[in-house]
């Protein structure tokens, strides 16, 4: 991101102001992102979206209508001020929008990449109503967040004094980072225990660089260490040290957030061949241990293959395979398009990429070689059906309408079941059938007084704002009983 001449910018501004009717103004087309050619960044793992320059931030933040009743705010889990750090923007205050950014949100470089406002702050925009493309909040968020990291020192937000309370947080992704973030700024000496040897959970392995840089990730991360926050790797909690051990340390709140990462699969025939894997097993290889850079853990290549699913894991699972030579991918879902859980955006770069989408079809068998190896998969039409509980059209198998073919690798992306170790290993701890742990939705806290919890390992599966979004809430719940006592 450029440097950028605030007096140019209030200058330029003056003439907007000058030249433009309200009306000419209420009609100002919304920014578009620039991103890499398609047949170039599939042969690199360079980030994709480029980010808006500081004319192109302004512009699309005088869009906003500053309405006296901002429903973007009820739209966004971590309850980010959203006109006031659009305003800021607007005035070529971008220091001041990005400590905005940082009053509520602990990872905003990161949100503004990966959320799905589309479907959140973006979602409860005025304009929509006037049949308007809403404000470009992540864009705007993004560029805020990426004007500070580029243009300023890190600053530490505002900090109440240290209180002397120890807080343990169980694995440091999102809803972990943002809890930690939260009770920092109370004053509690916040300590992060993850069990990878990187600090970031899902952010580090499992979304691709292409999507996420790591170098965003670890910005953010060092800006907790500088609020204070410890962390600890290698540390498996329930197994190296236990929830007693947290306590016999000092510690007088435990906060999990350990994530989702048992896969699913389809209990279909041919699943155990080689070569079938979970996208948690090919994305955590290539993304954390570096497989087909170099890292001690290769993972396998081919040159056809399929990934099962329609969600934004399976969409980086389709993009990450062409990025390491794969020829051709296929992606197989048992509904159409429009019922997809992935992002559009997600699913429009895949297909410029050259992904090829086998909507309405599901596997129902893979056919391995004399070796063991998958080498055709099998897969039944579908056609839609009455709605499922989820609102969305069931698939129904078309009678007859079956096709083989031929396959190298199956990356299977039909979601996560929690990781049961922690919820296992505290006796006493109320958890579901789903081996989620029961919690106050409000508050976030467990049957065990001093126990919160959440994310995935609440939700089954959640996108990162709304893990952070319990994480937040958490902390207030959790600091208040602390302080309290």
């Amino acid at each position: 991101m450029e440097n950028y001449n605030e007096s140019r910018n209030e200058a330029w501004r003056e003439e907007l102001r000058k030249s433009k009717t309200a009306k000419e103004r209420n009609n100002i087309a919304r920014v578009e992102m620039p991103q890499l050619d398609p047949a170039y960044r599939i042969t690199c793992n360079e980030e994709v979206n480029q980010g808006i320059n500081a004319e192109q931030a302004v512009l699309e933040a005088t869009r906003c209508l500053d309405c006296p009743n901002p429903q973007c705010v009820t739209g966004c889990p971590v309850g980010i001020n959203i006109p006031k750090f659009i305003k800021n923007i607007e005035r070529g205050e971008f220091a001041q929008a990005a400590a905005t950014l940082k009053e509520t949100s602990s990872l905003p470089a990161v949100c503004g990449r990966v959320c799905p406002q589309e479907k959140q702050c973006e979602s409860k925009c005025i304009r929509l109503k006037m049949n308007q493309p809403a404000v470009a909040i992540g864009y705007l968020e993004r560029f805020a967040a990426d004007w500070q990291r580029n243009n300023t020192e890190q600053e530490v937000p505002p900090m109440k004094p240290a209180n002397g309370i120890k807080v343990a947080v169980i694995g440091s992704g999102p809803s972990g980072l943002s809890f930690a973030g939260d009770m920092a700024k109370q004053g509690f000496d916040v300590t992060v225990f993850e069990a990878l040897h990187e600090i970031g959970g899902v952010l580090k392995y499992g979304i691709p660089e292409f999507r996420l840089p790591n170098s965003i990730v670890d910005y953010e991360i060092e800006g907790l260490r500088k609020m204070g926050v410890k962390f600890e790797k290698d540390v498996l909690v329930g197994k190296t040290i236990t929830y007693d051990d947290l306590h016999e340390q000092g510690f007088k709140g435990v906060f999990v957030g350990s994530g989702a990462g048992f896969p699913r699969f389809m209990d279909i025939p041919g699943e155990n061949l080689i070569g079938v894997m979970s996208s948690n097993e090919y994305l955590t290889r290539i993304n954390l241990m570096s497989a087909g850079r170099g890292g001690d853990t290769p993972v396998m290549h081919g040159e056809t293959i399929a990934v099962i699913g329609g969600g934004n894991t399976a969409m980086d699972s389709t993009r990450t395979a062409l990025r390491m030579g794969a020829k051709r991918v296929i992606l197989v879902y048992r509904r159409s398009e429009e019922e997809m859980p992935a992002r559009r955006e997600e699913v429009g770069h895949a297909k410029e990429e050259g992904v090829e989408f086998m909507t309405l079809h599901n596997p129902i068998e893979y056919i391995g070689d004399e070796k063991g190896h998958v080498k055709a998969m099998r897969v039944q039409r579908m056609e839609l059906g009455e709605p499922d509980a989820s609102g969305r059209r069931s698939p129904v198998p078309v009678e007859g309408a079956i096709e083989e073919i031929p396959v190298d690798i199956v990356i299977v992306a039909v979601g996560v079941s929690p990781n049961q170790l922690v919820p296992r290993s505290i006796e006493g701890l109320d958890v579901s059938r789903r081996n989620t742990i029961v919690v106050n939705e409000e508050t976030m806290q467990s049957n065990i007084g001093d126990l919160y919890a959440g994310g995935d390992i609440v939700r089954g599966g959640a996108t990162v704002i709304l893990a952070m979004g319990d994480g937040r809430r958490a902390a207030q719940n959790m600091a208040r009983q602390l302080l309290a006592e």
